[in-house]
């Protein structure tokens, strides 16, 4: 994927997903969770600035199978911040949290942020965890979106990102976060674009320039080697080509879909699906599409990753 790299500092500032309860004023967890269904549990992660509602359908269709954990990181949308890092910690308190309530090899469902929350907790933790979703993320996200082979490459870039971001007064950060600007290109629906910008206005400001430094700066390229657990991929094409086709760039699906085959190639276990028309919210713009792969794949994930999916391999 070719982006410039301005467009990343601002557009890719409010880009993950996901989560429910509203956290109170001295709670100091990294996250807040409600659980309903029955059944194996289901870990569902949130991505950057969004709320658990994200996942709302998602838990209408699976409940009735399963019991889903339904995760608010703290700071996103309204919920309490936590001071220092988000991504370490979260990963940490994930893996407290499938002990203290001894869950047996949960499944695990991220969304961006929070898929690569799931296979930085999987590859840590492989002991632990069941099949894992990985919904639109990347092992190393700073690779296609700043065009960088490694993280030493991406620091400066990184660094410039947040030194914009701090910078901005609060006025502008309002103005900013109300825009939609870097949420539009996520979903098709505009009640769901709104959705997504009022979630936006609502996180906290450092918390999110903090995870996104954090994000950024993460590698798993390597470490998802370390994963047991079967792993299906789903990812999107249609948002990031019409963002770069208003900067009048042209990037094919192969390329979009050649990127994910490299950011995942050390994975043992895995299936990939690469969505046509849907966007990053991908369980928004397509729920037929979505359930079916999860469905498809939580039924036998071992057979589903004996095809990778990409060219039929």
């Amino acid at each position: 994927m070719v982006l410039s790299r301005r467009s990343t500092l601002i557009t890719f500032c409010l880009l993950v997903a996901v989560t429910f309860s509203v956290a109170t004023a001295n709670d100091t967890r990294s996250y807040r969770v409600e659980v309903s269904g029955t059944g194996r549990p289901i870990l569902l992660i949130p991505g950057l600035a969004s709320s658990g509602d994200t996942w709302a359908t998602t838990v209408a269709h699976l409940r009735s199978r399963f019991t889903c954990h339904v995760f608010t990181l703290a700071g996103f949308a309204g919920t309490s911040p936590i001071d220092g890092p988000l991504f370490t910690t979260v990963q940490k308190d994930l893996a407290g949290y499938i002990r203290e309530h001894r869950l047996e090899h949960p499944i695990v469902i991220g969304h961006s942020l929070g898929g690569m929350l799931a296979m930085a907790l999987a590859a840590d933790h492989p002991d632990l965890v069941g099949p894992l979703v990985v919904v639109d993320g990347l092992p190393f996200l700073a690779g296609p979106n700043m065009q960088v082979k490694n993280a030493e490459e991406a620091r400066p870039v990184i660094a410039k990102m947040e030194a914009y971001m701090s910078k901005m007064t609060q006025e502008q950060w309002d103005t900013y976060a109300k825009s939609g600007v870097s949420t539009r290109y996520m979903v098709t629906s505009p009640s769901d674009a709104d959705t997504l910008t009022k979630w936006s206005a609502a996180t906290d400001r450092q918390t999110l320039i903090r995870a996104l430094t954090e994000a950024y700066t993460v590698d798993l390229r390597e470490d998802v080697a370390k994963i047991t657990s079967p792993v299906l991929a789903l990812g999107t094409w249609r948002g990031w080509h019409d963002q770069l086709a208003a900067n009048k760039i042209d990037v094919p699906k192969a390329a979009f879909a050649q990127s994910f085959a490299e950011q995942f190639a050390k994975v043992p276990h895995l299936h990939f699906a690469l969505h046509d028309t849907a966007r990053h919210f991908i369980m928004w713009d397509d729920p037929a599409w979505f359930f079916g792969q999860i469905d498809a794949f939580l039924t036998d994930p071992i057979a589903a990753t004996r095809d990778r999916g990409f060219s039929g391999k």
